[in-house]
């Protein structure tokens, strides 16, 4: 089992940044590829970003490239996700997730049915 744990989120302004991490515990994360996601009260849970086993390959929904970036940290077995240029349209509970069944290191899914762990989420509201 994986446990998941979402921080960072918080109440900004439009065009400031934020920092989301997502600590994990209860094995190790070598070997998962992860995702961000988010969810806006009304709409469906939508797929951010996503981050190879490697870290070698990374992954991005059209509305946040150039603007926010995913990483990992193995040692510590965290993932970033350092958010950008915010807009209101950012705001939205964000979820971390974990696959652990990619089939490959090197590649990680934009779908959230193939993740297997989720955290609990951690809000992040953009006033304009």
């Amino acid at each position: 089992q994986v446990q998941l744990v979402e921080s960072g989120g918080r109440l900004v302004q439009a065009g400031g940044s934020l920092r989301l991490s997502c600590a994990a515990s209860g094995r190790t994360l070598l070997g998962y590829a992860m995702g961000w996601f988010r969810q806006a009260p009304g709409k469906e849970r939508e797929f951010v970003a996503a981050i190879s086993a490697t870290g070698g390959n990374t992954y991005y929904t059209d509305s946040v490239k150039g603007r926010f970036t995913i990483s990992r940290d193995n040692a510590k077995n965290t993932v970033y996700l350092q958010m950008n240029s915010l807009k209101p349209e950012d705001t939205a509970v964000y979820y971390c997730a974990a696959d652990g069944n990619s089939g490959s290191v090197y590649v990680a899914s934009r779908r959230a049915y193939d993740y297997d762990y989720w955290g609990q989420g951690t809000q992040v509201t953009v006033s304009s």
